[in-house]
């Protein structure tokens, strides 16, 4: 299995499987001198671990991450960082019943038809369990970044759960770590909790929208054509297990507007350019503006679910398939830290990309 790396110069390859003794990444790219010890990467994979609530999946990972290489005397030394989560909670029996089944909406018929061969407990590499290294990943980013442009601040959170959107009126920034589906809602959050427990204790699951914005960010990160900062964003947040639609700005709702109505109108104000309002999500010829950049990604439904599905067997006979195990009731709500890491690792690649191109902006304004 090829391309398990993304980025140009912040290189990030994630390896291992769900129910192996354990998965990881190994970062290159990163600059020396940046500070690094565990516990600055614990905290964003604590966001992220299972077993929190009962509106995620019960298995009890501690997700704790080991740092093995690239670091000295709390220091990144500029070469490869290996970061690695033991697998302490596996229960690979739950599985055996599906060996030969090919689960509706999973990726095991796809895997089995490219490869001919498929890791069933949990689904090997198609598990949400690899995005664990990506948020431990992500949390070295984040350090990196604090170091080269501490301006720059990264927040996700949920914007929908299946039909349920939240009230844009009520957004409060404080709400998003004052409930377990990250919503800056707090009306819309106690909504979601019956609307979700009563789908949990059915079996059944539902999908959900996840916002991501960064503050802070330079004007002149990204490149035309193919180097857009836009389009590497896409691409990361697609990545991400689960991702079936991703949008940058207005995004779809775009289709909708006028040329009037969408572009954001500038003017000069004390400090350099001024937009009247941020369809563009930040990001004009795959170049960022400086104003604050916002994704949206749609998690589907998770696969996983109790509720009989036809299927086929690996020899082509007709069956039905249910899926027992521990499984997230709504894969979106630990989707969250992990589309955050996604920002950091690209936003940070663009950094040091244009560092490397171009150092400081050429075009002055005013």
């Amino acid at each position: 299995m090829s391309i398990n790396t993304f980025g140009r110069l912040f290189q990030v390859t994630t390896w291992g499987e769900s129910h192996g003794p354990a998965l990881g990444a190994t970062v290159d790219g990163c600059p020396p001198g940046v500070p690094l010890e565990p516990t600055m990467l614990q905290h964003w994979l604590d966001r992220r671990k299972p077993g929190q609530n009962k509106f995620t999946t019960q298995r009890r990972e501690a997700d704790e991450v080991e740092i093995l290489s690239g670091v000295f005397e709390g220091q990144t030394t500029g070469t490869p960082v290996q970061l690695m989560i033991r697998n302490t909670d596996q229960r690979s029996k739950d599985y055996s019943g599906i060996m030969d089944k090919f689960r509706p909406g999973h990726a095991d018929i796809t895997y089995w038809q490219k490869y001919g061969i498929r890791d069933y407990r949990g689904g090997g590499r198609s598990s949400a369990r690899e995005t664990a290294a990506r948020v431990a990943a992500g949390g070295l980013a984040r350090e990196a970044i604090r170091a080269l442009a501490p301006a720059i601040t990264i927040t996700g959170y949920m914007v929908q759960m299946g039909p349920l959107s939240i009230d844009r009126d009520r957004f409060d920034t404080d709400q998003i770590d004052q409930n377990p589906f990250w919503s800056p809602d707090a009306a819309a959050a106690d909504i979601w909790a019956g609307y979700l427990d009563d789908l949990r204790k059915s079996g059944s699951s539902v999908g959900a929208v996840i916002e991501v914005r960064a503050r802070g960010v330079p004007a002149g990160l990204g490149a035309p054509v193919y180097g857009k900062l836009d389009t590497d964003l896409a691409a990361a947040m697609m990545s991400i297990n689960a991702v079936k639609g991703v949008e940058i700005g207005e995004g779809m709702a775009a289709a909708t507007l006028t040329g009037e109505a969408n572009a954001d109108e500038i003017t000069m104000g004390p400090d350099g350019p001024e937009f009247s309002s941020n369809h563009a999500g930040g990001i004009l010829g795959g170049i960022s503006t400086g104003q604050d950049i916002v994704v949206r990604f749609a998690v589907k439904p998770t696969s996983s679910i109790l509720t009989p599905r036809k299927t086929i067997t690996k020899s082509g006979e007709a069956t039905e398939i249910v899926t027992k195990g521990r499984h997230d009731p709504c894969v979106g709500i630990r989707a969250v830290p992990v589309g955050e890491a996604m920002m950091a690792c690209t936003i940070l690649d663009h950094l040091l990309l244009h560092r490397g191109q171009i150092g400081e902006n050429r075009g002055r304004i005013g």
